[in-house]
């Protein structure tokens, strides 16, 4: 070990200026992967939509340009370009680059504020290859151009205008992100989000790379009423619009919309000043609190159940979508992901105003009520049902290896951050999977045939069903309220299917069974999807796997076509041990998947278009994504 008896004043480094950033970037944007890279187009847009709680922007536009940079335009105020009194230069150049700089931080410039970390436009521009700014305000262009966050120069007027309003355009640094290439559905999807959340607002997105343009224009002017119709599309409502309840209390806003279905999940989202709370908070503690116990008096009240017996939380959120937004001066975030509201006085508020506003929308409308409530106590009797049913897949013990599924072909490793469960689709490409497996650390389960729709199901129903109940034991997890992450068996659980229709129809089923019933194994990023192999190309002795018609063509152009034997995979079965191995399981080789939560919204309506029992809306997402379909086995 050296002596450090040397270490004084100068080894203490002081980062000028926006290095700090760029020497750290995943403290201020959580990370440099795809989901950080997305996150410098919410910060920028979050500054438009800020100008838009003010009351000063109703227009927004968002485009991906060819070169891979994007643009951001707003008709708000325009950034201030006046002298700033402490920096002596332009306001506009202080904001673009000074940390913690801008009007988020006076309560008389913006009374509320979006945007997760509240970094700033500042860290856009640190983490930017190039970044250009132009200011419409008073009747003048103003422009800056800045290099990896250093001004060009300074700010100049470069024309004449009647408008108002900023424009940011920027290229993310290719130094400092994995990816620079943006996702236009993942931006499609926040920016529809937003647009709902704030009524009257209108953007608009559009991908100018590649020979065709894409384009998006989002404008709802009902707000979070339209955000509810537009996730209930697909389902079956109970009552034809959605209840709504708007209210402000010491300069807190708190709105919610509501609507009952005939499925069996709940769909509740919440949100804090345009913030996606997945974690929850006292917001949504509140709302809870209130249901719950309006339910039950209304209930006791009318005489509508025999016994006594209350509802419990969870029977009368089934079937429910709802969307809680609410806009606060100073937000309180916890939480491992900072997406957990903590402001308590939230709880109260909400409850408040949640208990007086469903109290009268069932004794204004008692049809509805009923028809509500029934459901509920229909939900309370198959909970009961399913918690008989529910002691059958319990695994009392790690020891009691008896209790775990027959079929299961268990690893040796005890330690389940080591261990991988295949789940795996027939029973040849089953018995492949277990000769070929590493049988220290990855575990099989085959299934036989399309598990049940959980979709169409109660939790009661699901639980008789026997794949589903293997899946359950072997997981270690229990199910519903007696869902324990803690107790995974397993830190890996990867779906290996065929790579044909009737796979990709398995692999939706399972997904929606996970996403529904072990939504915290999805979050934990304990789930998985294989990645078989398409085709195997051979060539004398040489053998290539290949993913996709597209990787096939590349492969046959790099080795050449003459002499090459091509065998198209229908099925995992296809493949010997070997070959599944190397292809498909081995760490060192395999490609696979990370299921993540992290667009709650979008994978819920996914499920429900395709699992659901509208066939309508499933009908208009197969015209629109057929031309996508690649591989069509029929």
């Amino acid at each position: 070990m050296s002596d450090r008896s040397d270490y004084d004043a100068t080894h203490i480094q002081v980062l000028e200026g926006l290095e700090a950033v760029r020497k750290r970037p995943s403290m201020y944007i959580g990370s440099t992967d795809s989901r950080g890279l997305h996150h410098l187009v919410y910060e920028v847009v979050d500054n438009s939509i800020d100008e838009a709680l003010a009351g000063f922007c109703n227009s927004i536009d968002v485009s991906i340009n060819e070169d891979g940079s994007v643009t951001v335009t707003d008709n708000g105020r325009g950034i201030p370009t006046d002298l700033h009194p402490k920096y002596k230069k332009s306001a506009l150049e202080v904001v673009m680059t000074v940390l913690h700089a801008g009007g988020k931080f006076d309560k008389n410039t913006y009374k509320v504020s979006g945007g997760l970390h509240g970094v700033g436009v500042s860290v856009v521009n640190a983490l930017s290859e190039w970044l250009e700014v132009e200011v419409r305000r008073g009747g003048k262009i103003y422009f800056q151009r800045y290099i990896r966050g250093i001004p060009e120069s300074g700010v100049v007027v470069v024309g004449e205008t009647d408008g108002q309003g900023t424009r940011i355009t920027f290229k993310p640094d290719g130094d400092i992100f994995e990816t620079v290439i943006f996702d236009y559905e993942t931006l499609v999807t926040r920016l529809r989000e937003l647009a709902f959340l704030n009524k009257s607002l209108r953007i608009a997105i559009s991908d100018n790379r590649g020979e065709e343009i894409h384009t998006d224009e989002f404008y709802y002017e009902g707000g979070i009423v339209s955000f509810v119709e537009y996730l209930n599309s697909s389902r079956n409502a109970l009552h034809e619009k959605p209840i709504y309840f708007e209210r402000e209390k010491e300069g807190t806003e708190v709105e919610i919309a509501i609507q009952y279905t005939d499925s069996y999940s709940e769909h509740i989202y919440s949100f804090a000043n345009n913030i996606n709370t997945h974690e929850g908070g006292t917001h949504l503690a509140g709302f809870k609190a209130a249901l719950t116990r309006v339910a039950n008096d209304y209930i006791k009240k009318n005489n509508l159940s025999k016994d006594d017996a209350k509802l419990a939380g969870e029977d009368i959120r089934e079937g429910l979508t709802a969307i809680i937004s609410v806009r606060l001066t100073e937000p309180q975030f916890e939480g491992q992901t900072k997406t957990k509201l903590g402001n308590s006085e939230l709880k109260g508020i909400v409850e408040s105003m949640v208990s007086e506003g469903l109290s009268e929308f069932f004794e204004e409308n008692p049809k509805v009520a009923t028809v509500i409530l029934q459901k509920a106590l229909d939900a309370k009797r198959a909970r009961e049902a399913a918690k008989k049913a529910r002691e059958l897949t319990r695994r009392k013990s790690a020891l009691e290896i008896s209790t775990l599924p027959g079929k299961l072909a268990d690893c040796s490793e005890k330690d389940p951050s080591m261990c991988e469960l295949y789940l795996v689709e027939g029973d040849s490409a089953g018995g492949s999977a277990k000769m070929g497996r590493d049988r220290r650390f990855q575990a099989i389960l085959p299934f036989r045939g399309k598990i049940l729709n959980v979709e169409k199901s109660r939790l009661s129903k699901i639980l008789k069903n026997n794949e589903i109940r293997s899946l359950i034991t072997a997981m270690g997890t229990g199910i519903g309220e007696d869902y324990n992450l803690k107790k995974a068996r397993y830190h890996k659980v990867i779906i290996m299917t065929d790579a044909d229709v009737d796979g990709a129809h398995i692999r939706t089923l399972m997904l929606t069974f996970f996403f529904r019933y072990m939504t915290p194994l999805i979050e934990a990023g304990y789930v998985y999807i294989a990645q078989p192999p398409l085709y195997s190309l051979k060539k004398g002795k040489q053998l290539h796997f290949v993913y996709s018609d597209k990787e096939k063509d590349a492969k046959l152009a790099e080795i050449g076509e003459k002499g090459v034997s091509i065998q198209r995979y229908k099925g995992l079965g296809e493949m010997n041990p070997e070959q599944l191995w190397e292809t498909t399981m081995n760490p060192e080789t395999r490609t696979i998947l990370q299921v993540t939560m992290e667009d709650a919204v979008a994978a819920d309506e996914m499920f429900s278009i395709l699992m659901g029992d509208d066939v309508s809306p499933r009908k208009k997402f197969i015209q629109k994504h057929a031309k996508d379909v690649v591989n069509l086995d029929i």
